[in-house]
């Protein structure tokens, strides 16, 4: 029986079982997929006890930026983002993708088909990364990237910045400051830290894109109102479909996936 898992820490929350399980069901398929707890630096560890039933793994932080050294080979997306969300096992090894790059294109554009010149960041880590290269794909050439300490945002800046199409980016405080007037506002951070103050400042955004789905709605999300809101459901459902391709060499089937979200959500929320 072939196997797949999502790993790390914390990861009882995570939605990939519901939303890959759904996927197998939908196709008939008799797979397996887990979730596994693993803290930081305990990945190498993990795929040593794997053997060929295993097919595929999701990560989720903070094993996104350690899987790099630990993959046979890496997808430029991957390299380009400096993390990967997929590791897809070969005959000579495990490969590494980034997901979270075209699922993020792809969620933003199921919402919103208009131009994306500007952009801000909210976060600084892997999945800020990822979504800022995915803004610069739908044509950002201006990304900021706010975070509570900008010295270590550096990587993101510089990863973001290496993009073939050059963009400008720049790194701000998350604190007390102007408005954000872009095209585009992105959040990483922890529903907790979206203080009042901060989402007043988001409020000239035509487009949000909130990648949490847990809590929902976060208090940028509830402040959205009739501006177009991006959400992390929409999100995790594009990425995991993407990476349900590559495990099963099968089209994933979306539609079921994130009925199955919707419905694993609501659950939580109990309505």
């Amino acid at each position: 029986m072939p196997r797949c898992a999502v790993l790390g820490d914390p990861i009882a929350h995570s939605l990939s079982p519901v939303l890959h399980r759904a996927g197998y069901a939908a196709l008939g398929l008799d797979w397996t997929y887990d979730a596994h707890r693993v803290p930081a630096g305990g990945l190498a560890g993990f795929l040593e006890g794997l053997d060929a039933q295993w097919r595929g793994l999701s990560l989720t932080m903070p094993l996104k930026r350690e899987a790099m050294a630990l993959a046979a080979s890496t997808t430029p997306r991957a390299r380009l983002a400096g993390a990967a969300n997929t590791l897809v096992h070969g005959s000579d090894g495990w490969h590494a993708d980034n997901t979270d790059l075209p699922g993020a294109v792809a969620a933003i554009r199921e919402r919103f088909d208009g131009a994306v010149t500007s952009a801000v960041v909210l976060g600084g880590g892997a999945t800020a990364t990822s979504t800022g290269l995915a803004l610069v794909d739908l044509g950002a050439r201006e990304v900021t990237i706010a975070v509570r300490s900008p010295e270590r945002a550096e990587e993101t800046r510089q990863a973001i910045a290496a993009h073939p199409s050059t963009p400008v980016v720049r790194v701000e405080p998350l604190g007390e400051g102007r408005e954000w007037d872009v095209d585009v506002l992105v959040s990483t951070i922890p529903a907790a830290a979206q203080a009042p103050g901060l989402v007043a400042r988001t409020l000239n955004a035509p487009v949000v894109f909130e990648v949490l789905y847990d809590p929902w709605p976060t208090p940028l999300a509830a402040a959205v109102g009739d501006r177009v809101l991006v959400g992390g459901l929409d999100l995790l459902v594009h990425q995991a479909a993407i990476q349900f391709e590559l495990f099963t060499g099968r089209p994933a089937p979306l539609a079921q996936m994130r009925v199955a979200g919707e419905r694993a959500l609501a659950d939580r929320a109990g309505t």
